[in-house]
């Protein structure tokens, strides 16, 4: 079963995951040992919102990063439109096929279709308003059309964004009730050996980037993030000792090397928050661009990436 990426402009960092599940159930029902779980529900609305909503998000990222809140002006020196959205086709066959799929879960599936209406909403005000820019038109009217588009944009964005955190907190509610009960399934039919280890430190890589959040000033509790970094890299240091001892079943390198960069940029971030180190000129440049902001050292949006990277690695099945 997937995790979810964490998109790195999504506002409520915290509440959110690409997330932990890692479900087993398609197998079993092949076999036909097992019923339908919610971590095979969990995976059509992960797919979506892995595909969709960092798209949809970076696109409000860029139109705001040379329009003002308030709309364009015409006066601008830079346009550089914003970002088209991935086709939405497959999700919006996939989602209601899995709303209709057992176990029903009523939180998740109202959730799943509310984030599908916000981007079918969504798509067609975006491409009508990337058309205008990328044509230029806005210097033939006055930047007029843009004036008019920019309400509209705002309000599919802001519909979109609170559908998208309905999804993800529903998401993230079953998904800690999958996590812990594959975690205990993975003790008890295997024993602790390197599938207990991954998702034990898949786990504690979520704690983590939880605890230390938006890396703010006024969120941000040092002794948690310090406690969660202790946990995580303990977690690491369980699995290279397993695989120390048995070295038939190491988990692959490159998963590893992915968990201790983020181990890294977690501990980055602790440290800058914990000693107010501002941010240089350079840096501040580098975190107003969607395209290097991941490159500022100890920044919430290097912590995200890491992360995503780690979760990317555990998808791909490089762990286990």
């Amino acid at each position: 079963m997937k995790q979810y990426i964490r998109p790195a402009y999504w506002p409520f960092i915290v509440s959110l995951g690409w997330v932990l599940t890692f479900g087993m159930g398609g197998a079993a029902r092949a076999e036909g040992d097992e019923p339908p779980s919610l971590a095979d529900k969990l995976e059509p609305y992960i797919e979506c919102v892995n595909r969709l909503s960092g798209r949809a998000l970076d696109s409000r990222t860029r139109y705001l990063s040379w329009a003002d809140k308030s709309g364009p002006t015409g006066k601008e020196k830079i346009v550089y439109g914003l970002y088209t959205l991935y086709d939405p086709a497959d999700c919006n066959r996939n989602i209601p096929a899995a709303n209709a799929a057992q176990p029903h879960d009523a939180a998740l599936e109202e959730a799943g279709t509310a984030f599908m209406s916000s981007i079918m909403a969504l798509t067609p005000p975006i491409n009508e308003a990337n058309n205008y820019y990328e044509q230029g038109d806005y210097k033939d009217d006055k930047m007029a059309k843009g004036r008019e588009f920019h309400p509209k944009l705002m309000a599919a964005w802001d519909s979109f964004t609170a559908a998208d955190t309905r999804l993800r907190d529903a998401i993230e509610r079953i998904d800690e009730q999958v996590q812990l009960e594959t975690l205990a399934e993975a003790e008890k039919t295997e024993g602790r050996k390197t599938r207990y280890f991954v998702l034990a430190l898949m786990a504690k890589a979520k704690t983590l980037v939880r605890a230390e959040g938006d890396g703010s000033d006024k969120d941000f509790d040092a002794g948690k993030a310090t406690q969660a970094l202790e946990a995580y890299e303990v977690s690491i240091k369980d699995l290279e000792a397993y695989g120390s001892a048995n070295p038939g079943e190491k988990a692959g390198s490159i998963f590893v090397s992915a968990a201790r960069s983020f181990l890294k940029t977690g501990k980055e971030l602790m440290r800058r928050v914990r000693d107010k180190t501002p941010y240089s000129a350079g840096e501040k440049m580098n975190l107003n661009n969607s395209l290097s902001d991941w490159m500022v050292e100890g920044s919430p949006p290097a912590l995200i990436h890491n992360y995503n990277q780690l979760v990317e690695r555990f998808n791909s099945g490089a762990g286990i």
